[in-house]
């Protein structure tokens, strides 16, 4: 029996949609706009008034320049420790078969530690042991935040992952090693990717942690918090503005080429 959807129900769920799509993107694109204003004061410029002087003032701009690369270099960091410990993580958790869900909660834990808590008693505890705050610390502080959720997104990509493959390789002679690298690897590439940018943007955006633990060179949400309680600059909003369009433009790019895959895809068949 074919159930045929009404009227009422599509356009009640597009309605939601639309507003909830208002809500989300509205306060960026509102930032956005504001980063093309002529004006020091924060507001929507005119069409006649659009200009791109704020964007060309980023380049003076050496501390939001310095931890831009600094965040940079910290959430790639963060990004592929991140990953390698989940992806390791998750083969102990497929592989324990008592205490396995004790191991599940263990690595989730600090997913559940607000921030300050975390940030605090890293920061006392690394300047107990006499460790300097630096990149490092900041790293060791976004890894106990972004590890859980890769270890969850690697974890689901192990569902790819059938134990008949591993037993019919098994059979046929391939070692533990080989199997690990002929099936459950590329399997569960796309569950990696997924936890390797999942790790990059947790630690990019994270400000509470970095807070307590950045050194001299602070990240870019540390400095962009400075500079707005000192009296907002226009170039934070331009820094925003093009931090979110080259988001947008990533997120583009990444969409056209999943479509593309998928066509060819479907020609193949």
């Amino acid at each position: 029996m074919i159930v045929r959807e009404g009227t009422t129900p599509r356009i009640v769920i597009w309605t939601l949609t639309v507003i909830g799509l208002a809500v989300i993107y509205a306060p960026p694109l509102y930032l956005l706009g504001v980063s093309f204003n002529p004006a020091l004061q924060p507001g929507l410029p005119h069409f006649s008034d659009i200009t791109l002087k704020w964007y060309l003032a980023l380049g003076a701009e050496s501390a939001l320049v310095a931890a831009l690369g600094q965040s940079i270099v910290i959430a790639l960091a963060t990004a592929i420790i991140a990953t390698l410990l989940s992806l390791g993580a998750a083969l102990a958790y497929r592989e324990l078969h008592r205490g396995r869900s004790l191991w599940f909660l263990t690595v989730l834990l600090p997913m559940f530690v607000p921030g300050v808590i975390q940030g605090l008693a890293l920061s006392t505890v690394l300047s107990r042991a006499g460790v300097k705050a630096s990149a490092l610390t900041v790293i060791a502080g976004h890894l106990l935040w972004a590890m859980p959720f890769a270890f969850i997104v690697i974890l689901t990509s192990f569902a790819a992952v059938k134990r008949t493959y591993l037993m019919a390789a098994d059979d046929l002679g391939a070692s533990r090693l080989r199997q690990f690298l002929d099936i459950t690897l590329p399997l569960i590439r796309p569950g990696l990717v997924s936890a390797f940018i999942f790790s990059f943007l947790l630690s990019f955006n994270e400000f509470t942690r970095a807070f307590y633990l950045a050194g001299r060179q602070n990240t870019l949400p540390v400095v962009l918090f400075g500079k707005m309680n000192a009296g907002a600059s226009p170039t934070i909003y331009a820094m925003s503005g093009a931090i979110f369009l080259v988001s947008s433009v990533c997120v583009v790019v990444v969409a056209l080429r999943s479509l593309l895959m998928q066509r060819q895809a479907g020609r193949s068949i």
